[in-house]
């Protein structure tokens, strides 16, 4: 995806992201947390006439340990399962007040897919002009790394253990963009991925620019929850990618466009096997999840090939 941007010429880019910071120095995030390194990014895109909207979460607690706050921009803390009400209310006086304002939601997994869902349902089915994104760390990791609706299939988790008769989480992941997606057409989705950062920052730009509710899911390596060394995040990201763990799409007017494909198949192994959550796997397991990986993009593939709405 390619999306044109006008800087001002005195505006100071660094690899063509904005110069400024809005996430800034001091949070409590571990060492190679991928949350954080989003948080940089989409703030970026967002900037400063931005009004964000944080639900309890990893970040919430790493970025405002109060008097303290890591936030360089309008930042408001709101529960577990009610970041897109509060969200809607703010673009609802917003426009009262006929203000031209980003309101902008950040949240967990944990307080989209599961605690969340009902008030980010009622903010896309009443078609508010608000951006949310996910940081999908794929589990509660800020409450002690329970299993989420994010979870995959076999991830181990305090609340899915991995032991000698269940290995695991037994379910498999939550569909949550093209759940999203099925409320309207006029609703904005897109995944994204810290290792294209670019794409990140355009989508959230796009998401933001768009007229109407936007939602942007964003794949986020966690260090402590997936067991993973903190040197390895944007490795582990790229992996997500090039084994379609974690295809890069948009969906437009309920129809699905591919952004980035990638140029050779990588057995889904390759992903795991650097990730303490599933060192329990057998090949029966691993095989399990590649046929699972295989339908699923086979099938996102045929989405875009038929131009099929789904709205």
């Amino acid at each position: 995806m390619v999306i044109l941007r006008e800087m001002k010429k005195e505006e100071k880019t660094i690899a063509g992201l904005p110069e400024e910071e809005f996430f800034i120095k001091g949070h409590r995030a571990c060492a190679g947390c991928g949350a954080a390194i989003i948080m940089r990014h989409i703030t970026k895109a967002a900037g400063k006439n931005t009004i964000v909207v944080s639900a309890t979460g990893c970040m919430e607690v790493v970025s405002s340990p109060y008097p303290q706050t890591a936030w360089n921009l309008p930042w408001i803390h709101s529960a577990f399962e009610n970041s897109a009400a509060v969200a809607a209310g703010i673009e609802t006086a917003l426009k009262y007040q006929k203000k031209d304002t980003n309101v902008l939601v950040i949240a967990g997994d944990g307080g989209t897919f599961d605690i969340g869902l009902q008030a980010l349902s009622g903010l896309v089915e009443r078609n508010h002009d608000v951006c949310f994104v996910c940081y999908d760390n794929e589990a509660y990791m800020n409450t002690g790394i329970q299993r989420s609706g994010a979870t995959p299939r076999y991830a181990a988790t305090t609340t899915s253990p991995a032991g000698k008769t269940i290995h695991g989480k037994i379910e498999w992941k939550k569909h949550m963009p093209f759940i999203i997606a099925a409320h309207n057409e006029n609703v904005y989705v897109a995944t994204a991925n810290p290792a294209f950062p670019l794409d990140m920052y355009n989508k959230v730009k796009k998401g933001l620019a768009h007229k109407g509710p936007a939602y942007i899911q964003i794949f986020s390596p966690c260090v402590p929850g997936w067991k993973i060394a903190p040197n390895i995040t944007l490795e582990i990201s790229r992996l997500a990618f090039k084994t379609n763990v974690y295809p890069l799409y948009e969906i437009e007017n309920g129809v699905i466009k591919i952004n980035q494909k990638p140029p050779e198949s990588i057995p889904v192994e390759k992903y795991l096997m650097f990730q303490g959550r599933f060192k329990h796997l057998n090949k029966k397991e691993i095989a399990e999840i590649q046929k699972h990986i295989n339908k699923q993009w086979n099938k996102l593939l045929k989405l875009e090939e038929t131009g099929v709405n789904i709205s």
